[in-house]
């Protein structure tokens, strides 16, 4: 697991800078996908984003929070975001090293935790969702966007790993969308909002029992 960590965090700091650069690929549903993330937020909460990528998308919810630590395994991802927060004078942001597999919250829980495009990254999502389950307050909300790659046919499967082989992917994991909803049922969280912007992808809000 250490090794594969270690050669992801070497793909994505090669190709920082050009994600960086790189324009959304769907404008409209990304905003649509902050739109509907920013009303889960409020000025009383401390968020966490694993994955954060470059910060994008934590610098826009960052006015919507008291804090937000923002998490990658990425250092040269993370430094662009560092770059933008300086020049946004975003100040209630911390970007912090770590895969989502060794943070650790130091007794600290989160009102909100995000995790956009990363379940699929990740060797054991179901032990991912498990522990962001941890680190929510009771009622906390976790918000995710992830394409669910069993769904998108035999060809997609095919190709990631050949693409992976030759150091053009990342490594993923294939789970299909009833998968998905399945586990987080089972980990004790209660979707509270599921939207299908295409087939094999989604954005779930889903809740932790306040109990």
């Amino acid at each position: 697991m250490q090794a594969e960590s270690t050669r992801d965090q070497r793909f994505w700091d090669k190709i920082a800078d050009r994600y960086a650069a790189k324009k959304i690929d769907d404008e409209a549903v990304y905003q649509e996908k902050v739109t509907l993330t920013q009303a889960y937020l409020n000025p009383e909460m401390k968020a966490l984003e694993f994955g954060c990528g470059t910060g994008s998308t934590a610098l826009l919810h960052a006015p919507f929070v008291q804090h937000i630590l923002a998490t990658d395994l990425s250092p040269a991802m993370l430094e662009h975001g560092r770059r933008k927060a300086d020049a946004g004078g975003i100040e209630n942001i911390t970007f912090q090293h770590s895969s989502v597999e060794d943070f650790e919250a130091e007794d600290e829980t989160f009102d909100a935790v995000l995790a956009l495009n990363l379940l699929h990254l990740c060797e054991d999502p179901w032990a991912v969702i498990a522990k962001i389950h941890d680190l929510l307050k009771p009622g906390g909300v976790f918000i995710q966007s992830t394409p669910c790659l069993s769904d998108y046919g035999a060809v997609t499967q095919f190709a990631i790993p050949v693409m992976r082989a030759i150091g053009k992917a990342p490594s993923t994991t294939h789970f299909s969308t009833d998968q998905l909803e399945q586990k987080l049922d089972e980990t004790g969280f209660r979707i509270d909002r599921f939207w299908q912007p295409a087939k094999g992808s989604c954005f779930i809000v889903c809740r932790k029992s306040p109990d």
